[in-house]
């Protein structure tokens, strides 16, 4: 009997979960509704399409999401692949030329013998072997189908999307490029504040209209709340948040406030606020973006935006294999998994891929070590409590602690080591 596989979905998840389940020689039916239905905020028709920052963050493997990479290259990811062919310059993070990043995928999916695309909305769950990775922008239709087949609730929030301007429009007599703490290379350029400047421009904000939600509750994720919505936290939020000056004196001068701008494409000709993720309505945005200083003449190629993202109460409803409880044939895969993040997202859908292929070929699902970022990941989104669950991006703090004594100095390289070390013993016991 032919073995094959319904992926759902041509996002990261979808992408590394389709990838890996042809290496091991199981045909993948990938279904994707872009090219005759696109969600608010998709813009192309090519897969693994980056709608909010263009980083995968930082690459110190001392950072846990710089050590999921890590894992991620070790275990032949297809996305940490693209990533590293087509990263741009951004100091110590990975961040990437979307376009060119969404084609490497697209390419190596199509030209795939054993992937056959087939663009098309799916409204319901096909009972044969499935991976759901339609991401954050889910259908209304799956959505319903697959609240139904859960059982309980979806839970939400809402993510926002950082405005992007054109390097040619900033006013680099009052910008300057510098990395904070002058760590790696100088990639990000600063618009400095003065303390007059910043008041007045944060009294100007607080008053500017947002764009309505139309949903009856909105529960923002803490890492991608928009900065207007900081703002309201207290005058001097933003400046202990995305916008602190801390590391970024520049010719003596000690700013009061700094906006930051890193690359958005490879030739350096687009660059995105770092941090400003928002909501305001267009006009806004235009009027509180020409107010930093260094940008009063910014051209603004891509406004910022507020769309839903849908998660499923992962611990009711997965385990760490990303198998659903009620349905051995039935994955679930990236941010539509209760991951946080573009790196998460790969991680599960990793993960998934691999499982479903055990599955298909009837050998015992692997449970990642615990040690490693994502095994720990894995675990906390199915054994968290289900009480007011949330996203969380991979962190030191989800690992086992540490069955050695370290300094607090060395305590995060004893993670990597640890995680790094039991990766490998797991990659030679179960010849992943």
């Amino acid at each position: 009997m032919e073995k094959v596989v319904n992926v759902i979905g041509a996002g990261l998840a979808g992408c590394e979960a389709t990838y890996q389940l042809t290496k091991k020689g199981i045909k993948v039916r990938l279904y994707e509704m872009k090219r005759i239905k696109k969600s608010p905020a998709h813009k192309l028709d090519s897969f693994a399409e980056l709608v909010c920052s263009n980083s995968l963050r930082s690459s110190d493997i001392k950072n846990a999401v710089g050590l999921l990479k890590e894992e991620l290259r070790m275990m032949d990811s297809l996305i940490i692949r693209a990533a590293d062919s087509t990263k741009v310059s951004a100091g110590a993070s990975l961040s990437v030329d979307r376009t060119l990043f969404s084609e490497y995928i697209t390419n190596e999916i199509k030209n795939n013998p054993l992937v056959e695309v087939i663009d098309e909305e799916i409204t319901e769950i096909p009972s044969s072997p499935t991976i759901i990775a339609t991401g954050p922008l889910t259908s209304d239709k799956l959505s319903t189908a697959l609240k139904e087949f859960i059982g309980s609730d979806y839970l939400y929030f809402y993510d926002a999307i950082a405005p992007v301007v054109t390097k040619e429009s900033i006013d680099f007599n009052k910008a300057y490029y510098k990395s904070r703490w002058d760590k790696g290379e100088a990639d990000y350029i600063n618009c400095p504040f003065t303390k007059e400047e910043y008041i007045n421009w944060y009294d100007t904000l607080i008053k500017e209209e947002s764009v309505e939600a139309h949903d009856f509750e909105i529960k923002v994720f803490e890492g991608c709340m928009p900065f207007e919505e900081m703002a309201k936290r207290g005058i001097d939020t933003l400046r202990f948040g995305p916008m602190k000056p801390v590391g970024l004196y520049y010719n003596g001068m000690k700013p009061y406030a700094v906006v930051q701008l890193r690359e958005d494409n490879i030739s350096k000709s687009m660059y995105n606020i770092v941090g400003f993720q928002t909501k305001l309505k267009y006009g806004s945005q235009d009027k509180i973006i020409r107010m930093i200083p260094g940008l009063e003449n910014a051209e603004i190629v891509r406004h910022g935006e507020m769309h839903r993202n849908t998660f499923i109460n992962a611990p009711k409803a997965i385990n760490e294999h990303y198998q659903t409880k009620n349905r051995e044939n039935l994955f679930i895969a990236g941010q539509l998994s209760g991951v946080e993040g573009y790196v998460e997202s790969t991680a599960s859908g990793l993960i998934a891929g691999i499982n479903m292929a055990r599955y298909i070929n009837n050998l015992p699902l692997l449970s990642f070590p615990r040690t490693t970022a994502m095994g720990s990941q894995a675990y906390y989104i199915s054994h968290v409590s289900e009480k007011d669950f949330q996203p969380m991006n991979t962190n030191f703090g989800i690992f086992p602690p540490l069955d050695i004594e370290t300094k607090k100095a060395d305590r995060k390289m004893a993670y990597v080591d640890r995680a790094i070390k039991d990766l490998e013993e797991f990659k030679n016991e179960s010849k992943e």
